[in-house]
């Protein structure tokens, strides 16, 4: 099998952050696979950049081990990994001031036929200012800067951090990154519902009965925890992973997969939410907070106690039943969930249809249960699709519910990329479909920040739960007053 690739053109690509987790999990290991696939060109560049002093060889040495870590053996044993460690270079400058940045701009300039791509892998407060200094240096032109999350604590952090960044680069050269939307099976639902004559017609609130979506992690706050008492899981997954998954189920067929096409469908669901305040917050949210429990088979220490605090009010769980008022989607519940030290890992979203209306078949065949269709994030990724058929056999009908199933590992035999290979790649190329815009961040937040008003104003500490459960057992009941049930691990 083969697919067409889009050529990538010479870049420079400035990595700030680069001896940081993100950079040694994610970036280099990424881009290692991207020039290991040949795709990116001979003369392309990598310069580190962070605080710490380290020679151009230091930092080679940094990203060997990195790859050593984080890349199967017989990935590493030909020549490409000393081809990748040739592109690496560092410099070591602070974000905070003028140190290292003549330096940088220096480095940079060496390339003048390059695009040059600047990667924000550091903590939100230096956003801002690098990108000050990107533009006092004459770095900016031409440049097209990366942004991780969160982006704002809130609306007006938000639209304040918006605009200090758009002050250097305008708006097409911004990229707010959100790995989920460079998952594969994230844009295989776009494949599904829009190259397929069979889901599009029965996509709307005629024949779907809800929407789950689930993000669940099996691991605790761990070495995170003391941004994550600042954040929580709203801030931390519900704002912007949660809810772009829910818009590319949620929004209408775009005209094009032109990046503002997809991204003005997107900001239509973020303005067709529900409001969720003080009025109905108690109804349709609920908040947890994990205790020690068991995960793994052994015993894990509770949120607090990783904190090394005796009291948060920091939520590690939510789950919110959310609505969209549009034609489409009225009176189709979402029902959103995400939370630290669950049952196990796994990301899904889950779009269940309605009974059909009448059966023709006798009571003794078993229940006809209703179809739905389940698209894996993580882990191995996939799409099952549940229908109801005849039981093998003979002896009359009996009718078993079973799954058309596709892992994508199987289907392919292909090592399937992690988002950042396709995402990194994506700015060089100047292509921001899956990449969120100011206006889908500020909506975002306008629809969470009255949710996070109405839990401080309630004063009510978030519901325990033991570490290695599903949540809180008022999430059950969330979604059972419903007639509902939670379906995990694509059941």
């Amino acid at each position: 099998m083969t697919s067409r690739v889009i050529p990538v053109a010479p870049f420079t690509l400035t990595v700030f952050g680069a001896t940081g987790d993100l950079a040694r999990r994610k970036l280099i290991p990424a881009l290692f696979h991207r020039d290991l696939d040949g795709q990116i060109p001979d003369d392309a560049t990598i310069i580190g950049v962070s605080r710490r002093a380290l020679s151009d060889d230091q930092f080679r040495a940094f990203a060997r081990q990195a790859l050593s870590d984080h890349i199967p053996a017989s990935e590493l044993e030909g020549p490409e990994v000393e081809r990748f460690l040739a592109r690496l270079s560092y410099v070591a400058a602070d974000a905070d001031a003028e140190a290292g940045w003549a330096e940088l701009a220096q480095r940079v300039s060496a390339f003048p036929e390059h695009i040059p791509v600047y990667y924000l892998a550091t903590a939100p407060h230096l956003f801002g200012p690098i990108c000050e200094r990107l533009g006092k240096y004459g770095l900016a032109e031409n440049g097209r800067v990366v942004i991780e999350k969160p982006i704002g604590k809130d609306l007006k952090s938000a639209v304040a951090l918006n605009e200090q960044i758009g002050r250097i680069f305008p708006e097409e050269r911004v990229y707010r990154i959100d790995h989920y939307l460079g998952k594969e099976t994230v844009q295989n639902l776009m494949a599904l519902r829009f190259a397929n004559a069979l889901f599009e017609p029965l996509w709307n609130n005629a024949h779907i009965d809800h929407v789950q979506i689930t993000v669940a992690e099996a691991l605790g706050v761990e070495e995170r925890a003391g941004y994550y008492d600042t954040a929580g899981a709203m801030r931390d997954m519900v704002q912007n992973h949660i809810l772009q998954l829910l818009c590319l189920v949620a929004m209408e067929p775009p005209a094009s997969l032109d990046a503002d096409a997809v991204r003005d469908e997107k900001l239509k669901v973020l303005r067709a939410l529900k409001p969720i305040d003080d009025q109905n917050m108690a109804a349709v949210t609920v908040r947890g907070q994990y205790r020690a429990g068991a995960s793994a088979g052994g015993a894990v220490a509770g949120y607090l106690d990783e904190l090394g605090s005796s009291t948060s009010s920091t939520e590690t769980f939510v789950a919110v039943k959310a609505e969209v008022e549009n034609w489409r989607w009225a009176g189709v519940p979402f029902y959103l969930r995400t939370g630290k030290r669950l049952a196990s890992r796994v990301s899904e979203i889950v779009v269940g249809f309605k009974p059909v209306p009448h059966s023709v078949f006798d009571a003794n065949v078993g229940p006809i249960e209703s179809n739905r269709l389940v698209i894996r994030l993580q882990p191995d990724e996939g799409v099952k699709l549940w229908l109801m058929i005849k039981d093998p056999g003979p002896g009359g009908i009996r009718l078993t519910h079973v799954p058309l199933d596709m892992s994508f590992a199987k289907a392919f035999k292909v090592r399937n990329p992690d988002a950042y290979e396709r995402l990194i790649l994506d700015v060089v190329r100047g292509n921001q479909t899956l990449f969120m815009r100011r206006d889908e961040v500020e909506a975002a937040w306008k629809w969470v920040d009255p949710i996070l008003q109405a839990w401080r104003s309630a004063k009510e500490p978030p519901r325990p739960y033991t570490a290695g459960t599903w949540g809180p057992s008022a999430a059950i009941a969330l979604i059972e007053r419903d007639g509902r049930t939670w379906l995990e691990d694509g059941a």
